[in-house]
């Protein structure tokens, strides 16, 4: 028997913006050093134009999310509260965005994260290919919708 709390998966939406802020201005890895880059409306955009999100809620409390981007084919942010990580809610919530990127008729999807980080290690045990540097120095990583349930060498999910 475990002593783990439920998780919920959800669509997201614009009342959770705040929370999923939160939860982004929270990481240890992939800090966003100038807040200003990532503003409230940014999350708008991508909930309401753009694409979508989901949210992972544990006892009532949003500890990660992600968002996809239809428009640029893009997963745009996928975060999980520090206490909360290895417990599958990435996994989830990248599978989640995979499925309607996919499902949105999406046949190559990309993402960037910074080097040498647990967010890395991630997408390359979820399949990812590695595609170059970011100008910005991030690693960029594409995804194609036949690759993306086979990770390499039976390695599971961080």
């Amino acid at each position: 028997m475990t002593n783990e709390l439920p998780m919920d998966i959800r669509v997201a939406v614009v009342a959770d913006i705040a929370e999923m802020h939160r939860v982004r201005m929270s990481v240890r890895e992939n800090i966003l050093r100038d807040a200003s880059k990532i503003r409230i409306e940014h999350y708008r955009q991508m909930l309401d134009e753009q694409g979508r999100g989901w949210v992972c809620e544990m006892d009532g409390r949003i500890v990660g999310f992600t968002v996809a981007d239809l428009a640029r084919q893009n997963l745009w942010a996928l975060f999980v509260e520090p206490g909360y990580e290895g417990r599958g809610i990435g996994r989830r919530l990248h599978e989640a965005a995979l499925d309607w990127l996919f499902e949105s008729g999406a046949t190559a999807v990309w993402m960037s994260t910074t080097a040498d980080t647990r967010a890395e290690r991630f997408y390359k045990a979820a399949n990812w290919q590695y595609a170059g540097r970011q100008p910005n120095g991030e690693v960029r990583f594409e995804m194609r919708r036949g690759r993306r349930h086979a990770p390499p060498c039976g390695k599971p999910y961080l």
